[in-house]
């Protein structure tokens, strides 16, 4: 594992270089992309310290299992900063994430895939919490995958427009997970697809979907296909902190 602070705070400078040249390249506004840290199995002290080696509110921070993200938020909240709970959220674990979210003050659901889930955190949001309203997104499974998580493509548009109409939510944009391939046409093909629901979302006129712009995606392997095609947040973990300790 990477040792703290120097060999992560030179990690994290070369994903910022990774993303600086992409959009470069491309010709995109690196003020349009932003850096999402994936701190799955990794202790608040080591976030801590990776939020550190950068400008205050730089990056954001992102949460697989409510569990971490619940044992995590105490020891982080005086950091402000915004968090993401970027995996599954089931059910009876809603509460449990909502408190802990609301000790980072900003904080959005990026794994919104069905209507059923988000009419309950709707109904759990509370009046005078600091995430009212709070930020979701869209996960759509663009690989078509069966392990993956998300909502269809072809229902993706529908299932936007519910959400944004439920009360004490905002909806900010899509989340995807991309094939692991190396092939980077179809990785870049995947990408698109996200791309275009959202387009697709955004020019319906629909006033309460217009804002939703965000683009979740990439990670480390393919963050610069991301990036090329739209990407404004993507989510890092290894090549930040290295391989997860087994």
């Amino acid at each position: 594992m990477l040792s703290m602070p120097a060999t992560v705070a030179h990690a994290l400078a070369r994903v910022q270089e990774r993303i600086d040249d992409t959009c470069h390249a491309v010709g995109r506004d690196r003020a349009t992309v932003r850096l999402l840290l994936a701190t799955k199995t990794r202790s608040a002290d080591v976030v801590r310290e990776a939020l550190r080696s950068a400008p205050a509110g730089a990056l954001l921070i992102g949460e697989n299992r409510v569990q971490e993200l619940v044992e995590k938020a105490p020891a982080l909240a005086d950091l402000q900063v915004t968090a993401h709970l970027i995996g599954p959220l089931q059910s009876n674990k809603i509460n449990h994430a909502l408190r802990a979210l609301a000790l980072h003050g900003h904080a959005c659901v990026e794994t919104i895939d069905s209507l059923e889930l988000a009419a309950k955190l709707s109904a759990r949001v509370g009046a005078g919490s600091p995430l009212v309203p709070l930020d979701v997104m869209i996960q759509v499974n663009v690989s078509g995958e069966e392990s993956k998580a998300g909502v269809a493509p072809d229902r993706a548009v529908d299932l936007a427009h519910e959400v944004a109409d439920l009360p004490g939510l905002a909806l900010q944009g899509f989340m995807t997970i991309a094939s692991p391939t190396l092939d980077e046409r179809v990785a870049r093909a995947e990408f698109e697809l996200l791309r275009s629901v959202r387009d697709r979302v955004t020019g319906s006129g629909a006033a309460a979907t217009a804002l939703a712009q965000e683009l979740s995606m990439g990670m480390s392997r393919d963050l610069e296909w991301a990036v090329a095609e739209g990407a404004t947040i993507v989510r890092v973990g290894s090549a930040v902190f290295g391989a997860r300790p087994s």
